[in-house]
């Protein structure tokens, strides 16, 4: 059971994000720095010792964020575990394979890309302010990321080195590189021929625009209750959606799911609780969660600013509930750990004030008519 104390401390507010431009070998490279890495969850990839980490406990995956000015790229790098960005503000291409096959896919605010593992890819700002994105990634041990062989070289022209057990040496820092240090080898060409291709057509099915969404109001049990109406809609995964329809749009293992949660002006979502852990992420409005242990504590999320989303890291089994208390819609991103569906757990007045209303969970988990599930459990 948690204290307080320790609740608050799983609130991670958008404003006091603490970041590092020099998580990467690319931040001397001409047209790549300044970079900002930010860590929420985890460490995330980062070469950097020192790297700010808001959050270090083990959550099954890691959540980041990068921010950029305009024009500004991210260099050609590979990842073995699952990278999916979330947009947040500004306009960004994102962009896999080397010349001169490099393909290319755009995204904006909203929007969220799935990256496959054993692949290269880059990003790059092509709006015309500072670009945010949240970055996450599949795993407590991504295994870390392999940099493409132009990349290490444009670096090591700047007087930046990789070892091989990825400590960055830098020379214009007054570091010295020894020749007795082991350097981080790239793939050969015929390695990075060997990887597999995807098009642009393939790579778009792992592209979720926000405004082609599939909302459902009955993805969660108490969705129909008075005071309620929560909608959600899944994006990658086997999420909690309770919609025996609902099928995200990218299926395949990522070690964690992500789906949007919408709250109607004044409605929110009873209490219940997951044996999982969560991140919740605010993107529109506010939205106030309540958290218990032992007593209730209530803490607000909003969204303050173009970019800012506060985030909580809600701990494993314990029965929380959300409320919207604006006037407008409150959307929420939902990540939850493991490859599996997630299921909910609601509180006995909840399954009541559903059942009022002919609505049930059946044996598969699914919100079905309380007289037909009823009858064939009899």
């Amino acid at each position: 059971m948690l204290t307080e104390e320790q609740i608050r401390e799983r609130f991670i507010p958008f404003s006091g994000l603490r970041y590092t431009t020099e998580a990467f070998i690319d931040y001397r490279i001409p047209g790549c720095a300044p970079k900002k890495n930010y860590a929420l969850i985890g460490p995330g990839v980062s070469q950097n010792p020192n790297q700010p980490v808001s959050l270090r406990e083990k959550h099954g995956f890691q959540l980041g964020g990068v921010a950029m000015p305009p024009g500004k790229r991210n260099p050609p790098h590979m990842h073995f575990t699952a990278e999916v960005f979330i947009c947040t503000k500004g306009h960004w291409d994102l962009h896999w394979g080397f010349n001169p096959d490099v393909q290319k896919a755009g995204i904006g605010p909203g929007d969220i890309a799935s990256m496959p593992t054993w692949i290269y890819r880059g990003f790059q700002n092509t709006g015309d302010v500072e670009g945010f994105m949240f970055t996450a990634l599949g795993r407590d041990d991504t295994g870390g990321i392999l940099w493409g062989p132009d990349t290490l070289e444009a670096a090591r022209q700047q007087g930046v080195h990789l070892t091989e057990d990825y400590r960055i040496i830098d020379e214009q820092l007054g570091q010295k590189w020894d020749d007795s240090e082991r350097r981080l080898q790239p793939m050969t060409p015929a390695e990075i021929a060997a990887l597999r291709s995807w098009t642009p057509e393939q790579m778009g099915r792992r592209v979720v625009r926000f405004a082609g969404l599939d909302w459902s109001a009955r993805a969660l049990l108490d969705s129909a209750v008075p005071g309620c109406g929560a909608q959600m809609a899944p994006v990658i995964g086997l999420g909690m959606t309770q919609d025996r329809n609902h099928a995200a749009p990218v299926l395949n293992s990522h070690g964690f799911s992500i789906e949007w949660l919408k709250l109607p002006a004044g409605g929110g979502v009873s209490r219940h609780r997951l044996q999982d852990k969560q991140v919740l992420a605010v993107y529109q409005g506010a939205v106030d969660i309540a958290v218990e242990s032992g007593s209730a504590v209530v803490q607000s999320l909003a969204r303050g600013s173009d970019e800012g989303w506060d985030s909580f890291a809600m701990p494993a089994d314990c029965w929380r509930s959300y409320r919207n208390p604006g006037d407008t819609d409150a959307v929420v991103l939902v990540m939850t750990p493991g490859d599996g569906r997630k299921t909910i757990e609601w509180s006995p007045d909840v399954v009541a004030a559903a059942g009022a209303l002919d609505h049930a969970i059946d044996a598969n988990g699914f919100v079905g008519a309380k007289r037909f599930v009823d009858r064939s459990q009899r």
